[in-house]
């Protein structure tokens, strides 16, 4: 059978339970997990899936599938093309939730809920289909290899292990109205440092900027592995970390998994239906401000829901990881 995952990492770590769900259903099937090339590398650290990585070519990724021969398509994004897709390959179970026009689509429909955690829309919909979720915790699993890895990168731009770590995700894929201001990062980092807390700044290669942002602001000298690490990568250097500081982004998903401690910065989401999940700690911090959760890209007055969150109150929370 083929999972067809999630379009953006926080998404598909959030699918995770459900996924496990299904693996655990069917112990000796064979079950592909197709995710976008952004994404399918999750699923190297996940347990019993093999990931697929789809063309961007939907022409292609229909190719792809169909030589895959699979006999049942569990379709967790809401998409229209994702069940085309499964159409097109000749997949002839093809299960989801009936949204966007697609119905005539599936085999199986299950309609959708609204207003709760996206992990548990996830869940909700492999629980209807009769596939028991035991476990709500999104889980990956990171090698002993691995972990060397992130430590050996680490060591690598200056980290000595006996330094306390903390990580810092600037960057944020929806928009700019989700990042807590550079200024706010730099005088973070700056505290952590004085405190004697090594920062190491991630994120992917479309968050340089914003990581350009805070260096820019800061007096302290921090890591920067921005651009610089995979998926797998990046969780053998996350498992090194004492927390991670982090506005709502795929990154904080990742570390959530791995058991990190979070640090949430939360502006114009919805933080009970994207907040973190883990065996960590997880701290949500907000703004009261009356005009959030506005689900906006940009924000277009003056950003108070996240310039509100003073490094003060962040660095209190951080210290309170230890």
């Amino acid at each position: 059978m083929v999972v067809c995952a999630p379009n953006w990492l926080g998404d598909a770590v959030m699918a995770l339970p459900a996924i496990a769900a299904v693996r655990a259903h069917w112990p000796d099937a064979s079950i592909d997990v197709a995710a976008r090339q952004s994404v399918a590398p999750l699923f190297t650290l996940v347990p019993g899936v093999t990931p697929l990585t789809l063309p961007a070519s939907r022409k292609e990724a229909a190719a792809l599938l169909r030589t895959r021969h699979f006999d049942l398509a569990i379709l967790l994004p809401n998409s229209f093309h994702s069940a085309w897709l499964a159409r097109e390959a000749g997949i002839p179970k093809r299960w989801g939730y009936a949204t966007d026009f697609r119905s005539l689509l599936l085999t199986r429909r299950v309609a959708r809920p609204f207003r709760i955690h996206q992990s548990e829309f996830y869940s909700h919909l492999v629980r209807t289909l009769g596939i028991p979720v035991t476990d709500p915790m999104p889980r990956v699993s990171v090698s002993i290899e691995q972990r060397d890895s992130g430590r050996v990168l680490l060591e690598s731009i200056g980290w000595h292990h006996e330094t306390p770590l903390v990580a810092l995700a600037p960057g944020a894929a929806f928009g700019g109205a989700k990042r807590w201001p550079a200024p706010s990062f730099a005088e973070l980092a700056d505290r952590l440092a004085a405190d004697g807390v090594q920062s190491v700044l991630i994120g992917t290669a479309a968050d340089q900027a914003a990581t350009r942002e805070v260096m820019e602001r800061m007096r302290a000298t921090p890591l920067d592995l921005t651009g610089r690490t995979d998926l797998p990568m990046l969780a053998g250097v996350l498992v090194h970390a004492r927390g991670l500081v982090t506005n709502d982004s795929g990154a904080m998903h990742l570390a959530a998994a791995l058991g990190v401690n979070i640090v949430a910065l939360f502006g114009p989401t919805r933080e009970r239906e994207t907040h973190p999940l883990g065996t960590g700690r997880q701290i949500v911090m907000t703004n009261p401000v009356w005009c959030r959760p506005c689900m906006l890209r940009e924000c277009p007055l003056t950003g108070r829901c996240l310039r509100g969150i003073a490094p003060a109150r962040v660095f209190a929370e951080v210290r309170s990881l230890s």
